[in-house]
């Protein structure tokens, strides 16, 4: 198996080369983005650990030039310092696979590869979903209404998404604040905050919707041509 390590950080860099490379694995190394897009576009690999502070081209962005621009479906784990839930719900709406934060095992970076590798064996790519003119690549993470690109925040992209793959089924508050924060919140403000976001961004002639309410029960995504 090859692996790529995009990592600036010559120590970090050279201590996975040496214990991945003992491991098995054939490694090679970019010391920033440009570089790493360049080889994963030109030769193969079969994963990349991809820090998320590289410079040039960050890891965010370079995570999604590897899924929108180059369309790879290649296992990418994201290496960061930053342990906020922003940060990684930012990662994965880049398009990582997993995410790891440093200071980390050497031991655990080998057995996240090896469960990305796995999952990438048996991976079935999602087809895209659309509803009504919604439309969400799962491939490259975007979403676009209308035919235009949605910038939304990554909480509220995750909002979205996870009413998106089930139109029409009734999420209770609970299960929508633990699909997107992973655990119910302490108050209901911040979930209704992004709800009417999305609502502002989705909006209709004639006061339609793809946000519905059901008073008292919880939220929907619908198609306004059902309406």
């Amino acid at each position: 198996m090859r692996i790529l390590i995009a990592e600036d950080d010559a120590d970090i860099a050279g201590n996975l080369y040496d214990y991945l490379t003992a491991k098995g694995y054939e490694v090679d190394a970019a010391p920033n983005g440009l570089t790493a897009l360049h080889l994963l576009t030109t030769e193969r690999f079969d994963a990349v650990v991809l820090d998320i502070g590289l410079p040039g081209m960050d890891g965010l962005t370079l995570a999604r030039r590897i899924r929108g621009d180059a369309k790879m479906s290649i296992p990418i784990l994201m290496l960061t310092a930053r342990d906020a839930l922003d940060d990684k719900l930012a990662g994965f709406d880049a398009g990582a696979d997993d995410y790891l934060v440093k200071p980390f095992s050497l031991k655990e970076v080998d057995a996240r590869i090896q469960a990305l590798l796995k999952r990438a064996q048996g991976r079935v790519v999602d087809a895209a979903v659309r509803v009504g003119e919604l439309a969400y690549d799962p491939f490259s993470g975007t979403l676009a209404w209308q035919g235009k690109s949605l910038k939304l925040s990554p909480k509220s992209v995750a909002l979205l998404v996870t009413m998106l793959r089930q139109p029409g089924k009734l999420f209770s508050r609970e299960e929508l604040e633990q699909a997107v924060w992973g655990q119910p919140q302490a108050s209901s403000d911040t979930l209704r905050s992004h709800l009417s976001q999305l609502r502002r961004e989705l909006a209709l002639p004639e006061g339609k919707n793809m946000i519905e309410t059901v008073h008292g029960r919880g939220y929907r995504l619908v198609n306004p041509d059902d309406q």
